[in-house]
């Protein structure tokens, strides 16, 4: 192995390292915000990502590595155990759930580490979706499954991308208004304009799409309510071949499929988490969603406009620049956290990308302004 070769391993080695390192402190923070039977499942996960920094510590020792004192906690753990204390473990798990299958499959595509390290992180997915969804047999049933259908991010994901939106779309619109013109007065009605425009926009744009998603939703459940009044050994068959499907043999399947179906309402909520793969204690407020997109575009939307409040000219220009870069990266980083990808990589593209469009526009502004 060359030199190179081998700088690149161990490189790779000591991203996993601490890769681990950091999956156990941020189970270990979960487990400070839970009650006492999920704590106990945290802190079993903690200790096994534990053991895995051990594998990867190891190997690093063997190739003559020791400067490995332990990295601080990383910016998307810091941030996720935050959001665990103010809002509840629950409330993180689905970006967690995001985390063990980004882990799963990069295992899976590394010879150095052994199969069964992808098969425990798969595993650990399957817990915490089994967590997620609750003691009921939603919970169990995707602790069998794996990777849960509706691991988002939920609303911190919506309410970053607002942000992203309203800061991209009004800081590239005042530059454009202030390349083509050099009066403050007419840059801050355009901010303005553009503020309430665009969050008046995305909120009732979002009320439209959940109100319709939600009656979408409510009739599903109608209709199989119906179906289960009208056929139900055809529902507990159909039950059965679900349970069958997800690899319980055929006679705990039908043991299971019975005892559900001998409560209505508990056979609805498990059919249409089964079948319809909803939730109906959670199909979402559309008044709640219209609120949140408004106020996270208006957030975003308020940075570049800003400066414009105070002065006029280049100096309120330059400010609007500075300050929407600023942001630009910040949300960047938050967007990290979704996504599990490095901070400064994902701050840099949103700062790149929304820059470039700050300056196109500003570029078709001063056009604009000489030609006219």
């Amino acid at each position: 192995m060359t030199r190179r070769s081998a700088d690149l391993q161990a490189r790779r080695w000591r991203e996993m390292w601490a890769d681990e390192l950091a999956g156990a402190a941020l189970y270990r923070a979960l487990a400070e915000h839970t009650d006492d039977q999920r704590r106990s499942v945290f802190l079993s996960l903690a200790e096994a990502e534990e053991h895995h920094a051990a594998f990867w510590e190891a190997k690093l020792r063997a190739a003559g590595i020791t400067d490995l004192e332990p990295p601080g906690r990383p910016f998307r753990v810091r941030v996720l155990a935050r959001l665990a204390a103010l809002f509840g473990a629950n409330a993180v798990l689905p970006l967690v759930l995001r985390g063990e299958a980004a882990d799963a499959d990069k295992y899976r595509a590394t010879a150095d580490a052994p199969d069964a390290m992808a098969d425990q992180e798969a595993e650990h997915g399957r817990v915490v979706a089994a967590m997620r969804a609750g003691p009921s047999v939603g919970g169990r049933i995707a602790f069998r499954e794996g990777r849960h259908r509706t691991a988002s991010g939920g609303a911190l994901r919506a309410a970053v991308f607002g942000v992203s939106d309203g800061l991209v779309s009004n800081f590239s619109l005042i530059m454009g208004v202030a390349g083509a013109s050099s009066s403050g007065r007419a840059v801050l009605v355009a901010g303005v304009a553009g503020l309430v425009a665009g969050a008046c926009s995305m909120g009732s744009g979002e009320w439209l799409s959940v109100r319709s998603q939600v009656e979408l939703y409510e009739h599903e459940l109608l209709t199989e309510r119906e179906e289960l009044a009208a056929f139900p050994e055809q529902e507990q068959r159909e039950l059965e071949l679900i349970y069958q499907a997800k690899g319980i043999d055929a006679e705990e399947a039908a043991k299971l499929a019975a005892s559900i179906m001998t409560r209505p309402e508990v056979a609805l909520d498990t059919m249409a988490r089964e079948e319809l793969g909803l939730d109906p204690g959670e199909l979402g407020s559309p008044w709640v969603a219209a609120g949140s997109s408004f106020a996270s575009f208006t957030a975003g939307a308020l940075v570049p406009l800003l400066p414009f409040l105070f002065g006029s000219g280049t100096a309120a220009v330059v400010v609007s620049a500075g300050l929407s870069a600023l942001a630009l990266f910040a949300v960047g980083a938050m967007i990290s956290v979704v996504t599990s990808r490095g901070v400064v990589r994902t701050g840099l593209r949103m700062l790149v990308i929304g820059g470039a469009v700050a300056a196109l526009t500003y570029g078709i502004g001063s056009l604009i302004g000489a030609a006219v």
